[in-house]
């Protein structure tokens, strides 16, 4: 099954595209070529780039916080393992606490790094890392594998408290939801939100062997799917085909 996933808001999309960088961050550090490595610090830049568009520490402590009371709240609840509820509380404290101890914005301390933020300029302009423009970024690349994961690892680790914290709260969010089994009429669905719910994520899960691409769209009213099938020339068609797929909204 593909999963796809759709925020209902820009702090989700934001957490999303987060989750996103940190995972290939994960795949390309590990790796021992050169060119994974400039990826690598490529993706840290963006991980930057993307966290400093909006007050993202502060936005996640607030949900740390706010999650922490919710949990708190199932204190006493027979239904509820107290030590699992310990555990949970606990690293949501961790994370604020790590998060609280960390000065300025995400990546802050490698904007001191001259070096590093002669690289990041030049990321962005098509073959602008090249020898005769960074002969010393070059000079990097050739050092062994050891020596640059050191250095990513070093690097990426002033990001560490925010890739863990973001993780946290995405799981509790995607824990919140349960997964129902839908019918797209004709390839379409539209579906009703319940009043009085908030929700900030939409999971789709769908059988590749369908062939077929969701496009969602939703507010906090109403969340519709239309399915896409992709034909000739790389473009995609709507898709008049009943299928089954399985949702779950997550608030």
């Amino acid at each position: 099954m593909i999963l796809y996933e759709y925020p209902f808001n820009e702090r989700i999309r934001t957490y999303l595209r987060l989750e996103h960088l940190f995972r290939r961050l994960g795949e390309l550090v590990p790796r021992e070529h050169p060119i994974d490595h400039h990826y690598a610090l490529a993706t840290i830049f963006e991980v930057m780039d993307v966290a400093a568009r909006a007050d993202l520490k502060s936005d996640v402590m607030k949900d740390l916080e706010k999650q922490k009371q919710a949990l708190n709240s199932y204190r006493g609840n027979p239904a509820i393992a107290e030590s699992v509820l310990d555990e949970v509380i606990g690293k949501l404290e961790g994370c604020f606490s790590t998060l609280n101890n960390l000065p300025g914005k995400a990546g802050q301390s490698l904007t001191e790094n001259e070096w590093l933020m002669s690289i990041r300029s030049r990321v962005g302009i098509p073959g602008g890392t090249c020898e005769f423009d960074l002969p010393a970024y070059y000079a990097w690349q050739h050092r062994s594998a050891t020596m640059r994961q050191d250095d990513l690892e070093r690097w990426a680790s002033t990001l560490a408290p925010f890739a863990e914290s973001v993780h946290m709260l995405l799981k509790l969010l995607r824990d919140s939801g349960t997964p129902q089994k839908v019918m797209a009429s004709h390839g379409q669905l539209q579906q009703t939100l319940p009043q009085g719910r908030t929700f900030q994520l939409l999971r789709l899960r769908l059988d590749p062997k369908l062939g077929l691409v969701p496009e969602i769209s939703g507010n906090r009213l109403m969340v519709s799917v239309r399915l896409m099938r992709q034909e000739t020339a790389d473009r995609l068609q709507a898709s008049n085909d009943n299928a089954q797929f399985e949702l779950t909204l997550c608030s």
